[in-house]
């Protein structure tokens, strides 16, 4: 599912000084060729967001509800592995009976499948996946369903050749720069944990970041007025934990009541952090959830607000304004995150207080 219906799935990035003003004439140049001249490779290439083979970019088709909203296609073909596993199988069981053997070597396994990957390919149908994105020009900033870094490589590069522009993912160390001019790399490792050093704490300001909002939540109410609006947070499981070191990195809580187990409260006290975990805003009735990747702002599975509008636009309309303030929202607890963070003082007030959150935890289980 992507921006026009369902849970969205995406990565923020930064357009720097925004996109030329002949842009959508440039990524018309990069539209995909013809499927019929798709061979045993890959082409790919922007398409509107109606469907995918449709590469009539113009002005009209480019922009909805004043975003510009395209996507990144690419076509090949491919052979389903099981039926390639089961040909494979059928030439390997007839070449040794045919020749009485009753095992074949690699090097005949090899040719055998690469003779049916040769045979099959021509008539497989082409399988198409997409990037769409969501630019929002006035903030400079766009949104991506681009889930892997294969993914993220694929549309900077395309992005690049189309407008000329490098595009800079939005991660806790440009965000905080940007927003704030704090360069993370200077501010020293804490330990959250009463009963670890600060020297052997992790370094990742996106953990402390979700940490430190699961504190935020159940230790100062959650509650949080932006522009004269109260917004609530909430955390809850499946929790994902890591700690670099000695020992077991990673511990993964999910069954259960994940935020009141003993399971959670013992990665904490083992000095462990958040990597990983459903993070909800509120405003008043109206609920985002989204599952938050901490180390680089991957955004999984976002919901939004249901609309008001019928029209197929204005649905659209709606969802992304949505979006921006999930974003929006997110980010302002990021900067009070930072002010604590990045300031000495407010830092030593705010974890001794987590300190004790973490050694006063109840659990239940």
């Amino acid at each position: 599912m992507g921006f026009e219906s369902g849970s969205i799935t995406f990565r923020m990035f930064y357009v720097p000084k925004g996109l030329p003003e002949n842009c959508v004439e440039r990524f018309a140049e990069l539209t995909p060729p013809s499927l019929d001249s798709l061979g045993d490779g890959s082409i790919s290439g922007w398409v509107t967001s109606r469907h995918l083979l449709d590469s009539n970019i113009v002005e009209e088709t480019a922009y909805v509800a004043g975003y510009l909203r395209l996507t990144l296609m690419k076509a090949e073909r491919k052979i389903p592995p099981a039926l390639l596993r089961a040909e494979c199988k059928m030439e390997e069981l007839a070449e040794m009976a045919a020749n009485g053997y009753t095992f074949l070597k690699r090097s005949v396994k090899s040719e055998i499948k690469q003779s049916i990957i040769e045979r099959l390919l021509p008539e497989m149908p082409p399988t198409l996946t997409e990037i769409p994105f969501v630019y929002d020009a006035r903030n400079e900033l766009l949104f991506a369903a681009a889930g892997s870094d294969k993914q993220i490589d694929a549309l900077t590069i395309m992005f690049n050749r189309a407008t000329g522009v490098t595009i800079v993912p939005v991660t806790p160390l440009t965000a905080a720069f940007s927003r704030k001019g704090i360069d993370v790399r200077d501010i020293p490792s804490t330990s959250f944990s009463p009963e670890c050093d600060d020297a052997v704490a992790n370094d990742n300001i996106g953990q402390d970041f979700l940490t430190w909002l699961w504190f935020f939540s159940e230790a100062r109410g959650g509650i949080m007025n932006i522009d004269g609006i109260d917004f609530a947070v909430m955390i809850d499981g499946p929790l994902t934990f890591m700690h670099e070191g000695d020992g077991a990195h990673e511990t993964i809580v999910r069954k259960g009541s994940p935020l009141v187990s003993a399971e959670a409260k013992t990665a904490l006290n083992s000095g462990k952090k958040l990597r990983r975990a459903k993070v909800t805003l509120a405003r008043g009735e109206e609920l985002w959830t989204v599952t938050m990747d901490a180390d680089d702002f991957m955004m999984r599975g976002l919901k939004v607000p249901k609309g008001e509008a019928i029209d197929p636009i204005g649905r659209f309309e709606e969802r992304i304004l949505m979006l921006k303030l999930f974003q929006e929202t997110l980010f302002a607890f990021f900067d009070q995150f930072l002010s604590e963070r990045a300031n000495v003082g407010k830092w030593e007030s705010t974890i001794k207080d987590i300190r004790a959150w973490v050694t006063e935890r109840k659990t239940r289980g």
